[in-house]
This record gives structure tokens, sequence and C-alpha cells, in this order.
């Protein structure tokens, strides 16, 4: 017989999504960013390119992650990251951060952030920068199950 337990971890890796949205198929630069939080003992999830913000989101909740990154480079930003906000929320899934970068302009940035959008890289930015935001990150701690054997009497 096993006795369960249900216990929260002192430190617990911190968990981001990294996804292209929409038609999108520039995936170098996402592919770098994913490859340097890796680097930095972030656990990363890469979705790829040609994402929905349904299946963004919905991989993002299945995964239990602290942050999901969007690589933007087809001026649809406003929309896709929009649709992002807007599913979390629905979800009951705020406490997920989003962060985004790519070709956005700058009159659009503030705008991102209003909707919820907690930081946007542009073109320039260094990867220890986005390594620093994404460590700074609260880590939520999640209970996980833990299984103990049961003592034979």
């Amino acid at each position: 017989m096993q006795r369960k337990s249900t216990k929260t971890p002192a430190a617990q890796k911190l968990r981001v999504l990294v996804a292209k949205a929409g038609l999108d198929g520039h995936d170098r630069g996402v592919k770098i960013v994913a490859r340097s939080l890796r680097d930095a003992g972030i656990e990363v999830i890469y979705l790829g390119i040609h994402n929905t913000p349904q299946d963004i989101v919905s991989s993002a909740i299945q995964e239990d992650v602290d942050a999901i990154g969007l690589s933007i480079h087809s001026a649809a930003h406003l929309t896709l990251f929009g649709e992002v906000i807007k599913l979390l929320k629905k979800n009951q899934a705020r406490r997920i951060v989003v962060f985004g970068g790519g070709i956005v302009p700058e009159e659009d940035v503030g705008t991102l952030k209003r909707m919820g959008v907690k930081k946007i890289f542009t073109p320039g930015t260094t990867l220890e920068e986005i390594v620093q935001f994404v460590r700074s990150i609260a880590v939520k701690r999640r209970a996980v199950r833990v299984t103990f054997p049961s003592k034979s009497c």
C-alpha cells in the first residue's frame, strides 16, 4: 500500500512556453531566445511556428507554465497578443505572465502593455536582458503530488 502526500517544493524551476503565433514563419530569433533561456536553467516548452492563440493558451495551461513568450514578425501583434490575453482571462489563468518580442512598432508597445503584456523586446535587445526579465518572474509554487511507499507491518 502507498501513502500519498501533497507537498509544495521550496524552489521550483521556472517554466516558460515560447511560440510563434499566426502564420509568421520567421523562427530563427525565437529559437535563439528559447535556447538562451534553456541554457540559463529555465525550463522551456517550444511550440514552434503557426500556432493559434487557442493552441498557445491551451498548451500553457496544460504545461502549467509561469510565462508565455511570443515572437511576432507579421504585424498582427495587437490582434494575436490581445487574443492570448483574452483567452488567459477566460480560462482563469491570469497568473501566467505574457511577454514578447520581434518587430513591434514603438507606438504599439504602450497599447500592448495596457492589454496586459508585461514586456516587449524589440530588435537590438540582448539575450541577457531577456533572460534577466524571465528570471525576475515570481514562480508561483505549484503543488506536486509525491508518493511515499508505506512500511510493511
